[in-house]
């Protein structure tokens, strides 16, 4: 019997709770319960990204099968002993619910599953792999309190005041007790599937603020999650002395951690080119300045930044009609339905570091032929001297604001 310390975390002594007669694994309810946040999340990202939330769960329907195939694969593949070794039994393989899901596994799989549900979808895998990822890790930290009712996951022998307290479990899902009926315990460890937890949490936390921050482009919130994880998986792996299999000395999942690293690197470094991720209302990113030479409205509505004033100027002299671009930080605030056009051009005279910015996109299909040369109004910029006389003039002349 290991004597108690005076601080310390202790466990549980059963990994099943009962629901009547129906057992309830608390590592497969962990595990549910995170796919559960990971999707709830990934559909409030894509909503942000200007897609329909929905799809979260539509793609999820491949990635979650997947991803738990891939998992008990490669658990089984890197520790084949408990089913095919000697007094194995191979038809435990197949239960999932008694824990062993390989991390490597999960995402490897599960991103071919994301990648098929996101063709079906007709959603960027990039778009939906960034919206997903730091759900993926917040997931990852729930799945974790699993290996907390399992009594696994832990490390060297400790006295400090965290220290886990690890009974001897059967292979019931209860720990076994002595013969005065309390439940053996094993020692005090450290308690590693904690501090990994606790990382996971770290690293949504960085992915979100880097991405609300819009310091990363397409697809490298998912490259930042493979090169993070490794990192600290490395140094988990090597505080953990629960048996495994070793190649030159170190533990399997550890070589495992330091190809993904390199990979997570790579991949970060080619994605820095990548566009800015897309936003909801914004077709294309915030750097956007010059005037788009474009003749489809269907085309300049593609062109539209979320903070100018769109203003369309009906022409009734022509087949074709005008739209205005007027930068909403020039406007003031008028409830008249043309002032966006009147205030484009006071707009100039609050100084030359809030110039107004407009442009005319002709919508025609073919490009028109020049007009006659007109004076624009003496208070326009230089931005705005492609503004048409006639949109200030045409008495239908209605604005909106591009989201």
């Amino acid at each position: 019997m290991t004597a108690a310390l005076p601080a310390s975390i202790p466990s549980p002594t059963s990994s099943i709770l009962w629901l009547g007669p129906l057992p309830l694994r608390a590592y497969a309810l962990c595990i549910l319960a995170g796919i559960a946040v990971a999707i709830w999340l990934c559909g409030r990202r894509l909503a942000d990204r200007g897609y329909d939330p929905d799809e979260a769960l539509n793609v999820a329907y491949w990635g979650v099968p997947f991803g738990i195939l891939g998992g008990r694969i490669y658990h089984v593949i890197t520790t084949p002993q408990p089913y095919f070794g000697e007094g194995g039994r191979p038809l435990d393989a197949v239960k999932i619910w008694e824990g062993g899901l390989g991390i490597w596994g999960a995402v490897a799989l599960g991103a071919v599953g994301v990648w098929i549900g996101c063709r079906r979808a007709g959603i960027s895998f990039l778009d939906y792999a960034d919206a997903a990822v730091p759900g993926v890790a917040i997931a990852q930290a729930m799945g974790r309190v699993g290996n907390y009712f399992n009594n696994e996951l832990y490390g060297e022998p400790t006295t400090v005041p965290w220290a886990l307290e690890i009974h001897r479990m059967g292979s019931d899902g209860q720990a076994l007790r002595d013969a005065a009926g309390q439940p053996i315990v094993e020692g005090y460890f450290h308690p590693t599937f904690l501090y990994e937890a606790i990382w996971c949490l770290v690293m949504a936390a960085i992915i979100l603020l880097l991405d609300r921050r819009g310091v990363l482009r397409r697809g490298q919130s998912l490259a930042l999650y493979v090169l993070l994880y490794p990192m600290g998986r490395i140094v988990f792996e090597l505080m953990r002395t629960d048996p495994a299999n070793r190649i030159l000395g170190l533990r399997v999942n550890v070589w495992m951690s330091m190809i993904v690293f390199l990979l997570g690197v790579t991949l970060f470094w080619l994605w820095r080119r990548n566009p800015p991720r897309p936003r909801a209302g914004r077709s294309r990113p915030r750097t956007y300045h010059r005037r788009p030479n474009v003749p489809h409205r269907e085309i300049a509505d593609q062109f539209v930044r979320p903070r100018l004033a769109r203003v369309e100027c009906a022409d009734p002299t022509t087949p074709a009609n005008d739209v205005l671009l007027v930068d909403r930080r020039s406007l003031r605030r008028d409830p008249h339905p043309a002032s966006p056009v009147t205030q484009a051009k006071q707009g100039a005279r609050r100084g030359p570091r809030d110039r107004t910015r407009a442009w005319v996109l002709p919508t025609s299909p073919h490009r028109r032929r020049p007009r006659a040369s007109t004076t624009p109004p003496p208070s326009t910029t230089r931005a705005a001297s492609r503004w048409s006389p006639r949109c200030a003039a045409a008495p239908g002349t209605t604005s909106s604001t591009t989201r």
